[in-house]
This record gives C-alpha cells, structure tokens and sequence, in this order.
C-alpha cells in the first residue's frame, strides 16, 4: 500500500467513493440522469482547465436542464463533495498517524512531542508543569445557522470515515475488503436516499442534543486520550504527571442559553437544556460505571475501601454498584423535572464530588492493593472525564442583549417612581447601581406586573437562581459598551436570589465599542463593589463578526489586537487577571481559520495561560466530527495556548504599528465607502447573492436578521458571509484590503510590509487568511451571477467589485512574495483544485435556479436551490 504520508491514499479514497456513487446513481436515478451528470463533471473539468468551448457547453446544457433532472443533478454533485470533505478529514488523520509512527520523521507542527522538544530548552520543568495545570481553555459549541448538513446525514459521514479507517488496515483479506466496499455502497446508497433538507427549523432544544451529541459520539472518548498523551509528555519532560482533577480544555455551550435576537430561547428553555443535559451525563457516566463494573471483580482493597463495604467478596463492585443507583436515581429525577411529575425520592447526583468521591476511593485502593496497572485504565479515562465534563457535560453560557437590561430596570424604577432609567446618564445609573448592590433591602416591588418582555428577562434570572453553577457558566452581554451595562446584570442576580453569581462577561463588537472598551473597564475596575465582586479575575469577550461587517476585516483585525493589548494592560494595572473570550465563526471574515496560528498571532500577554473561543456551527464538525480530527485540535489547542503563555511574541515595533493604523485608516474607508455609501449596493447585494433565499433555509432556530426590515446593518453577521460564500466572492474577508496596500505600494512602505510578514505573526496570520481565502474565491463565478440576476444598470457596480478582487490578490501576492496563492499551504491548494470541478457546476446550476425561482417556479424547484446552497457551502468548506 502506498505511503499514507502521500496523497495517494487520499486520491484512491476520493476516486472510491466518487464510483460508488456513481453507480448509486445509475441504479437509483438511472442511465439517463447518469449520463447527464457524467456530461456536466467531463465539461466542469475541461472548463476549469481553460477550455472556453467546454464552458459555453457547459453553461447551455445546465440551463438547458429541466425542472426534473435539476435536482439530481444538484444532488450528485452535492453528495460528491460532502465524500470528498470526509476522504480529507480521515487522511488529516492518516497522514497525523503516519508522521507519528516514523521513527525517523520530525514531530508534526504543533503536535505534544514538538512543542514540549522544543520548549524544554527554553523553560524550567516545574514552569512546563505548572503551566500545563493551570492552564485554562474553554471551548464553547454554539448553535448559530451555519451548520446546513442534517445531523442524520452527518452520522452517515462518520461511518463512511470508520470505513475508510478499517480500510487501511494492511492485514485485511480479500473477504473483509469486499465487505468494506460492500457497507460503503450502502452507506452512499442510504445518503442518497436521505433528504438533505430538514423538515422544520430546529428548535433550541434540537440544538442542544445535537451539541450533546457531539460530546457522546467523539469528545467522551477524545477528552481522555488527549489527557493521556498530555500525562505521557509531561512525565516524560518534567518528570511528573498530568494530576487526576486537572483537566486543561473545558467545554461550554450557547446552545439553549443564546437569546440574543433568538425569541425562542426563553427561560423554560433554558432550564430544559439545564436539565437535558444533566440527564445526558447521568446516562454516560452510568454506562461507563457498569462497564467497570464488569471489569473490577477483583478482592484485593485496602483497609479504606474496606471499611466502606464491609466484608464484601467483590469490593469495587459493591462501591460502584451504590454509585450506579444513584445514577439512575439522577436520570430518573430529571425525567420527573422535565415532565413536570413528582421527583422519586432517593440521594441524587447534584455535587461532582459525590460522584468523583468513590471513583477516586477505587482508583487509590487498586493503588495500594498492588493492581495499580487496572486502575490506570477505563477508572482512570472515566476519571478524567469527570475532571472535564462534570455533571453536565458543557456549562450553558446566558447571553441576552443590554438593551433588555436597560428596558427590565426602567420598567422597576418607573414602578417604583424613581423616574425612567434609561433616561438617566451613565453616572446616575451607576450609583444607583451600585447603592442597590450594597443595599439588603430588595429593590423589586412585591405588587409588579411587567410585560411580557420584561418577565421573560426576570424568568431567566430566576432560572440562573434554581440550576446554579453547576449547569451554567459566564453571563455575556452583547452590545455592551459601559459599565452600567456590567453591573445592571450583577443587580438583577441580587434580585432574583442567585446564590452563585454567574460571572458577567461584557462582549464587546463594533469598532466603536472596541476602541471604548479600554475605558469602560477602567472604570469599571475603579468600582470598590465590583472589584471585590470579581475576587481578581475579569473575564471580556471581543466579536469578530460584528466588528468585520461593520468596519472591514483589516481594520477589525487591527482594532481587536490593540482591544486586547488595552484590556491587558488595563487589567494589569488593577491587579487583576484577564481571560479573553474570542467569538470567532468559520469564515476568515469573522476570525476564522487554523487554531494554531491563531492562537500564536494573539497580542503578548493576551494568552497567559487563559482563553476561551467559540467553536460555531460547521466548524464543530470539521474540528470535533471524527475521533482522530477532535484529538488533534485538543492538541492544537493545547499546544499553542502553551506556547503563547511560555513564549509570547515580542511586541510589534512602532514603525509596523504606524503602517498598521494606515492601512487601518484606508481600508476602512473603502470597505465603508462600498458598502454604507454607494448608491445601489444594497439592491445589487440582494440580487447578486441569495440572501433573501437562504433565510429560507431551515439551518438554525435563529432569526437571520435583528431586524424585520433594514439593510445589510440589520443582517446578522453569519448570513452577510453565508451569502458571499455562496457566490464566491467572498467580499466581507477581502474589501478595502487591496486599497490598502496599495496605498502602502504606491507610498514605499512594500518593502517593510514584507518585514512585517516575515517577522510579526499578527500580520502573517492576516496576509495567509486573507490569500487563503482568495484561493477560495473566484470572481469569473461571480460574474455569472451577475449577468444572469442583477439589473443592467447596477452591473457595472459588481464588475468594479471584481476588479477589485484581483487587484487585492496581487496586492497580497505582492506582500507574500508568492507565485500564486497558498504556495505555503499545499494541502489547502490541492483541496482547492479537487473541489472547483465539482462546485463550478453547482455555482452555474444555483445562477439558473434563481433565476427560475424569482421568476414564478418556486414550487417545484425551491427544494432544488436549498440542495444547491447546502452542496456549494460543502465544497467551500465553511458558510458561516
């Protein structure tokens, strides 16, 4: 078998399913839709290699199609590049597997072996260790609309991969590889055969199984391997162990606690994905406990565990089997819970230490009884996902809007007739504030009867009162801007009688709230209530996406490093610990791209050992989908967060600080200019791209707009990019990036531009993002959009926008010093080539598709067009 260190395999793999799926589809949708599908792929690929004729046929045989063959078309080109995304996640992992079994490879990039060999030299053993056990990475799943691949088509996926994987094994007979092949057809035949359209919009709740899904399908068995070969690298650099109640990645969610915008979460959501997920974990853990305890028959114990059981014959047995019951006791209270029945009574797991309590008394008497050796193996995995995954899997994360704050304390101090609230200045509003929090006496009036908008803000509150912090994590705002925003949602935890305060998490978004963000916590921190409150430790979130669509990537990217620098150094003059929460999507345009290098390109001192990012929609997939895929990106993580606290970057000299807030200053200015000022733009956005269709989608419980109506200052970030994705212009990564440059160009600074990319990881991160995604794009794609679905007279308006396409490729060519885009990403420039073939026809058929569904045939051919959407946002590997 050839070395899986080349791309052979991948190639094999590739041509493998892509055969089987055509022969799916001769049985299935038969020789004539074969044949047609076989005709578009042989002129797709001459087309993309230059072919003009190939690309006039192509074109008249796409829009020559009718409404029948439309969708099996778009469905086998769909299905061809969801196989291919599947053969390249599971050769990332061949290919990970294979460089680690040479002997005489080099340790991969950012792999435990690499980063501790090199680090060593650099650290004492005992800051290697204490950095690794303090470390603190959060990762929170969230449910925005972005993951448009059904759960139950996704399952199929995973089993294709476990195929794939079996597949390799060299020592399989000629009997076990045509059984192989033989459930590989089947898969693809059961995939093809599964509508890739959900029904109805998910619901919250739908979110939330999905996100605990992924726990239970990947991450419960990930979360102890990553901790093994963390335990093993340890030992083996600084002489001790990764401790048993130390676990550095923690998992959070938004999914049943984002209301921003979203009217269906509401409290009663969230108290039932509080409680879903305790169920969830009750039932996992109880699997886990009767699997040890068929394993631990042994009767050697020590005296402790002794004195616990009596003269048991099977000791552990006894232990575990009392644990087991109170397991399921759980389970059962909180199916009484969520069914609104009387709880059985009994002792039920609500403290993580009554569960970790007996499994430790085991783990230490195998220990002193001589069997260390079965401790160290599911006791101990078992024990470190308790360390992670406590009793709820994931800590819901609450997220509301300021707003509502402001309009819940206007409605009590005008009960109250204290006057309006959100009429008073940011001073009266913090000392009333503050004068409330000190004060014993409740501030709500006992006879209040809000609206309905303003109970649901209270009911959640009382929520956060009842499930506690064993279920629930920070508390974010959105749109937060001053410090009365913080400390209004410190007041209504007072009122409700929260025992644990969540901690209150200020996320901050628009550019101007960016550039405030140093002085609002400044004066936050001057607070004495507040800064007793936070015991030394602030956490602040910074938004990527709504700073990018509302001011351009590069001047979003400039102002969230100079944010972060400010909170750093404001935090540290308070004496007071920051951990940064990034909320980041899957696109470049809204901070996406390699974890590694994303981590590493963070402001020195940012990092510290600290940090938390969401992880969003399709991005929970690609990075946590497969077993191999999710200990790789827990490695990631853990590696680069280590590095940046051991090894931060040096600081950026003033001159590159000076280019920056130049080219900050003009890419800006046109990224505003095109967007915010130029006549047409909105109506030529909508009929170029299908932003108004994709908000047909049933991709996510929440809404695509804030507002019911308004221009692109009304969509939500997500569908912004979603659209631009889909035509392959990909505008929101790149607008006002060429200008900018070519500012620098034309004013002699090309030269320092290369230094900068060479030297400062911030600027190389953004300058390979930026080429990444252009390799993605394609504006001869773009132009068929154009011509066939935006008025004559907005048209030239996309034609300056392709110019500008190209002439910001060769700008950032210009800085790289490339030939041609991802010279330094080879792996990303072949999965690029395999696709175009694939995605170019989906493009042409999407182009026909609209133009047939805006003029009067939605009925039979919207289904078609949604496929389409789902198959294109597949081939680009991100949507949102």
């Amino acid at each position: 078998m050839t070395s899986p260190q080349t791309d052979q395999p991948l190639r094999d793999n590739i041509r493998q399913l892509g055969d089987l799926l055509g022969r799916v589809l001769m049985e299935q949708g038969g020789e004539n839709v074969f044949r047609v599908v076989e005709t578009i792929r042989n002129l797709a690929k001459e087309a993309r290699s230059g072919s003009n004729e190939s690309a006039a046929r192509l074109d008249s045989t796409l829009t020559g199609l009718d409404d029948e063959h439309i969708m099996p078309v778009v469905r086998a080109f769909s299905q061809f590049l969801n196989l291919a995304n599947i053969c390249e996640q599971h050769h990332r992992v061949r290919r990970s597997r294979a460089w680690a079994a040479d002997p005489q490879s080099a340790p991969l990039r950012g792999s435990l072996e690499e980063a501790f060999k090199r680090l060593t030299p650099h650290a004492q053993p005992e800051d290697l260790h204490s950095a690794v056990c303090n470390m603190q990475i959060g990762l929170v799943l969230t449910a925005h609309p972005t993951e448009v691949t059904r759960r139950s088509l996704l399952q199929k996926h995973n089993r294709i991969a476990e195929l794939l994987d079996r597949q390799d094994r060299l020592d399989l007979t000629p009997e076990e590889r045509e059984g192989i092949e033989e459930a590989l057809k089947r898969e693809v035949t059961a995939a093809w055969h599964t509508d890739e359209i959900r029904q109805r919009r998910p619901t919250p709740l739908d979110e939330c199984r999905w996100g605990y899904a992924v726990v239970e399908q990947t991450l419960w068995d990930a979360v102890p391997r990553h901790a093994r070969r963390l335990d093993r690298s340890l030992r083996r650099y600084t002489e001790k162990g990764l401790p048993l109640d130390v676990a550095p990645i923690r998992f959070g969610s938004w999914m049943g606690g984002d209301r921003d915008g979203n009217p269906r979460v509401t409290a009663r959501v969230t108290r039932e994905a509080c409680l879903v997920a305790r169920w969830m974990a009750a039932s996992l853990y109880e699997r886990e406990v009767t699997a040890l305890i068929g394993e631990l028959s042994l009767q050697c114990a020590d005296d402790d565990l002794r004195e616990q059981v009596g003269d048991a014959w099977e000791p552990y047995r006894v232990l575990l089997k009392r644990l087991r019951a109170r397991l399921r006791l759980t389970m059962r209270w909180v199916e009484a819970q969520l069914e609104g029945r009387d709880p059985p009574e009994g002792e039920i797991l609500l403290d993580v230490d009554a569960l970790r309590k007996p499994l430790m008394d085991c783990y230490y008497s195998l220990h002193r009884s001589g069997a260390g050796v079965v401790a160290d193996g599911r006791l101990l995995d078992l024990l470190r996902r308790v360390s992670c995954f406590g009793l709820t899997l994931m800590r819901i994360d609450i997220r509301q809007e300021a707003g509502r704050h402001t309009e819940t304390l206007n409605a009590i101090t005008e009960s109250l007739g204290l006057g309006a609230y959100r009429d008073w200045s940011e001073d009266e509003r913090q000392a009333f504030l503050v004068r409330e929090l000190e004060s014993r006496r409740p501030l709500m009036p006992r006879d209040f009867q809000p609206d309905d908008d303003v109970q649901e803000v209270l009911d959640t509150f009382s929520v956060i009162a009842e499930q506690g912090p064993a279920s629930l994590g920070a508390y974010v705002i959105s749109m937060a801007s001053k410090p009365s925003d913080i400390l209004a949602v410190e007041l209504l935890q007072k009122e409700a009688g929260v025992q644990h305060y969540l901690r209150v998490v200020p996320l901050f978004e628009t550019l101007a709230d960016l550039e405030g963000a140093e002085g609002s916590m400044e004066r936050l921190l001057q607070i004495d209530w507040y800064k007793n409150r936070i015991q030394g430790h602030q956490e602040v979130m910074i938004g990527y996406s709504d700073s990018g669509k509302d001011a351009g990537h590069l001047t979003a990217a400039w102002a969230l490093y100079q944010t972060q620098e400010k909170l750093v150094a404001c935090c540290r003059r308070n004496g007071v610990k920051l951990t940064l929460f990034h909320g980041r999507g899957g696109a470049i345009g809204r901070g996406g791209g390699p974890t590694h290098a994303a981590i590493l390109s963070q402001p020195p001192g940012s990092v510290n050992g600290s940090i938390r990012v969401t992880e969003q929609g399709e991005v929970i997939q690609a990075k946590f989908g497969l077993p191999g895929i999710a200990l790789r990106n827990l490695e990631l993580y853990t590696t680069a967060v280590l590095e940046a606290t051991l090894q931060p970057p040096p600081d950026p000299q003033q001159e590159w600080r000076r280019i920056m807030d130049q080219l900050s200053a003009e890419a800006v200015k046109a990224y505003r200019g095109m967007v915010r000022e130029t006549e047409g733009f909105v109506p030529y956005f909508r009929a170029a791209t299908p932003e108004q269709e994709i908000g047909g989608l049933t991709i996510g419980s929440r809404p695509a707009k804030r507002k019911a109506s308004g221009g692109v200052e009304s969509l939500r970030a997500i569908p912004w990019i979603f659209s631009w994705t889909q035509t392959r212009l990909l505008l929101p990564a790149w607008l006002g990036v060429g200008e900018a440059l070519r500012m620098a160009h034309d004013t002699g600074l090309e030269g320092e531009l290369r230094t900068m990319f060479k030297e400062w990881p911030f600027f190389r991160a953004f300058i390979d993002m930026v080429e990444m995604v252009l390799a993605k794009g394609d504006p001869d794609v773009a132009r068929l959009y154009d011509q066939r679905l935006v008025p004559a007279e907005l048209q030239p308006l996309g034609t300056s926008l392709r110019d500008r396409y190209r002439e910001t490729l060769a700008a950032v060519l210009r800085v790289s010093e490339h030939e041609r885009p991802l010279d330094d990403f080879p792996v990303v420039r072949r999965s690029v080539d395999v696709r175009n073939p694939y995605v170019d026809p989906l493009n042409r058929l999407q182009v026909e598709l609209l133009h047939r569904v805006r003029h009067g045939r939605e009925e039979n051919l919207r289904k078609a067009l949604q496929v389409c959407i789902n198959g294109i946002a597949a081939g680009m590997r991100n949507t949102g």
